[in-house]
């Protein structure tokens, strides 16, 4: 029996990478999901990819820092699916630069969409969440919010930033049944490290203990066993998926 059937999920960022990986694995294992990215492009295209496994899936196009968005698809999507069962928070951006350089712009951006983004989703959906007295929240860090890294003072304080929100929502709901962790990914395989040169890719491999970079289906599995009935007694924890890079 497929682990999420008759579950409707909402992934945010699902339109590539990480998101698009989870949105897929859910709806493999029975759920129906409303695909959520900041283009119409995107989101439709992930939405096709899950009806083409045999489930019901929705595209919206929603910028996540801009809270009367969130708040008017929110509405829109509870109206067509009529609940929200698991919620992933995955949406976000970088900006990358030294502190010392670093636009004002820069750190907003990035704030905003990781951290407050993934503050107005939850908040957007929590109702609905506590009257039914069952929900799962995962929101998407990563190890740079764990250990930093230089350059990203931006993103690593986003991404640590949603680990403290993590426990803390997770404090709030729990008497209602809802469950709320975090995943913090290592390096994963994206266009953006194949096009790495060769010695920064080796460079980067020796930092992890397995040798190997991860791949958005390793992030798509730690996610369904949260969503899962095997993680129901899971909560407010960080799962770290990194070949052993921050042990």
């Amino acid at each position: 029996m497929s682990q999420l059937t008759n579950q409707v999920a909402v992934v945010t960022g699902a339109g590539r990478g990480i998101g698009r990986a989870i949105a897929l694995r859910f709806a493999a294992e029975g759920a129906d999901v409303v695909c959520v990215s900041r283009t119409v492009e995107n989101s439709e295209k992930a939405a096709a990819e899950v009806r083409a496994l045999g489930r019901k899936a929705w595209a919206h196009a929603v910028d996540v820092a801009d809270g009367a968005s969130v708040s008017a698809a929110a509405e829109k999507i509870l109206a067509e699916c009529g609940k929200v069962d698991i919620l992933v928070n995955n949406a976000g951006v970088t900006r990358d630069g030294l502190l010392m350089r670093m636009a004002d712009a820069d750190w907003d951006v990035v704030l905003d969409t990781n951290l407050k983004g993934a503050f107005l989703v939850t908040k957007a959906f929590s109702r609905a969440m506590i009257k039914a007295r069952t929900g799962r929240i995962i929101n998407i860090s990563s190890v740079i919010g764990l250990i930093g890294n230089a350059g990203q003072c931006n993103y690593s304080a986003s991404k640590a930033g949603l680990i403290g929100f993590t426990q803390s929502a997770a404090r709030e709901l729990a008497s209602r049944g809802i469950t709320v962790n975090a995943i913090a990914p290592g390096f994963i395989e994206t266009d953006m490290t194949s096009a790495l040169k060769d010695d920064m890719r080796q460079a980067l491999l020796k930092q992890i203990p397995l040798g190997s970079f991860g791949t958005a289906d390793d992030i798509a599995g730690a996610a369904l066993y949260l969503a899962s009935p095997a993680g129901r007694y899971v909560t407010g924890q960080v799962l770290t998926v990194d070949g052993g890079m921050v042990m």
